[in-house]
């Protein structure tokens, strides 16, 4: 008989979400489906409030990467205003992102994604995760805690706090950065550069191990959308849009982010809360792209850092024009982790960091402002409209995440067609099997309600439906 077969929640990722795969009678996969089960609105929560306070109101939409919210929002002030912010204040808001780059990604690989990779997608559930890791590999789960340690101790030192720091806003920040922060920040750097070396190494030497995970775990070919600086380099703070297609090709480039919306519509489908971003010459769902470190790493000519350099040169021989396996999401967080690290560490001997002129004084001169930057996940957008009297009258948050809802769901489908084979002697599935499929997503590190983590043994509802009706479940609690 057909089943449908749910995975709900989604484990390992930020915020909840479910799966849900249709099998037919012969036991092949004919659908499935990725599903944003949550909604909060913070683009109404915007309305009638002045818009100085929108950094620290959109510090709150996320709780692992509050600061591309902060600075994205800080930007569209910065428009609002009609100012250049000083140089101190632009270097101050580059070091915190650099940190919170290093810290999530840390969090993604090392946390949610090593426990497959170090212990197999086949291990006992119940051991796969970061405990699991620190009973096998104390030393590298280790690493991936002080990473992302020194990623959150940064912005705790400049911003003020580890989670929703308000040091930013319309005109630059509100703290100066001193001395002796830098020499706190500088004896860090060979133990942080040692570590994620270290995890590079031992990634590149298991993928190897995962060749069917590699070619069939979201590997299809899509655009790249990703910010990069004058010349073509990575870059996270500001610059203009570029578009690779799957072969390498530049699309599109020198594309104004404040002009986002003349190149990127939004889709919804009524299975998610979530929106369905497309390039808008060529349609929906036909320009589909993906956003994160995967298409920075495709769309950049360069890093700019040395050692990053290095990786980034390796990592464009593993496909033939760009990198379509999502597989190689683990590794590109990981270069984008040294380059962020390298970055900390030029920007420690930057005296323009360390000026007392951080904040430029102005009243409202725009009543239309847009910011952009890239965050963790890929490039985010805030764009606001405000009356004669600075009291927001509408917001529109293009969220790194839902740019790669279409490539997420794309993946969910590959990886259920290939892995799930019933069990001959019960016509069930192997729990493998499942954790394969929502292995696709983390591949994504999505940040659905921007503000918790799901560790361990998560509840497992698989539900049996025909004609309508459910005629069995099977349920797994938490731990």
């Amino acid at each position: 008989m057909n089943r449908c077969i749910m995975i709900e929640p989604v484990t390992r990722i930020e915020g909840h979400a479910k799966i849900t795969i249709e099998v037919d009678e012969t036991g092949a996969v004919s659908s499935a489906r990725f599903h944003v089960t949550e909604f909060r609105g913070f683009e109404k929560i915007c309305e009638g409030r002045p818009f100085q306070e929108m950094p620290g109101l959109m510090a709150r939409v996320c709780g692992i990467c509050p600061v591309s919210h902060v600075l994205a929002s800080s930007k569209a002030g910065d428009m609002l205003l009609g100012v250049e912010i000083p140089r101190a204040a632009e270097k101050q808001r580059r070091l915190v992102n650099y940190a919170q780059v290093l810290q999530s990604h840390a969090l993604s690989f090392f946390h949610l994604s090593a426990p497959d990779l170090l212990l197999g997608f086949d291990s006992p559930a119940p051991k796969r995760n970061i405990f699991g890791l620190l009973a096998e590999d104390q030393d590298f789960a280790r690493r991936g805690i002080r990473l992302r340690q020194f990623g959150q101790r940064i912005i705790e030192t400049a911003g003020g706090k580890r989670i929703h720091p308000g040091w930013s806003g319309p005109g630059g920040v509100s703290r100066q950065f001193t001395t002796a922060q830098r020499d706190e920040i500088l004896s860090w750097i060979p133990e942080v550069l040692e570590s994620i070396n270290a995890a590079l190494g031992r990634l590149k030497s298991l993928l190897d191990s995962f060749p069917e995970e590699l070619e069939h775990i979201g590997n299809f070919p899509s655009l790249f959308l990703a910010t990069v600086n004058d010349e073509g380099g990575l870059e996270y703070y500001d610059g203009t849009i570029r578009i690779v297609d799957s072969a390498g090709n530049c699309i599109a480039e020198h594309l104004d982010p404040t002009r986002y919306s003349t190149f990127l519509g939004e889709a919804s489908e009524d299975y998610s809360y979530m929106k369905f971003p497309f390039y808008r010459p060529f349609g929906y769902p036909q320009g589909h792209y993906r956003v994160g470190p995967l298409a920075r790493l495709n769309v950049a000519r360069f890093a700019g850092t040395s050692l990053a350099d290095r990786e980034l040169r390796e990592f464009k021989q593993r496909g033939e024009g760009a990198v379509c396996r999502s597989f190689h999401y683990h590794l590109a967080r990981l270069i984008e982790m040294l380059h962020c690290a390298e970055r900390i560490e030029e920007l420690m001997a930057d005296r323009d960091l360390f000026d007392d002129t951080i904040q430029a004084k102005a009243s409202l001169n725009r009543r239309e402002g847009i910011g952009s930057c890239e965050a963790p996940r890929g490039t985010l957008f805030h764009h606001y409209w405000v009356d004669k009297n600075g009291l927001m009258t509408k917001a529109d948050l293009l969220i790194a995440t839902a740019q790669n809802n279409h490539a997420m769901n794309a993946s969910v489908e590959q990886t259920a067609r290939r892995f799930l084979k019933p069990l001959e002697e019960s016509n069930d599935f192997e729990e493998g099997m499942l954790n394969r499929v929502e292995a696709a997503i983390r591949c994504y590190d999505p940040c659905l309600s921007c503000s918790t983590h799901a560790l361990g043994r998560m509840p497992l509802v698989i539900e049996i439906v025909k004609g309508g009706a459910v005629v069995g479940r099977l349920t797994r609690s938490r731990a």
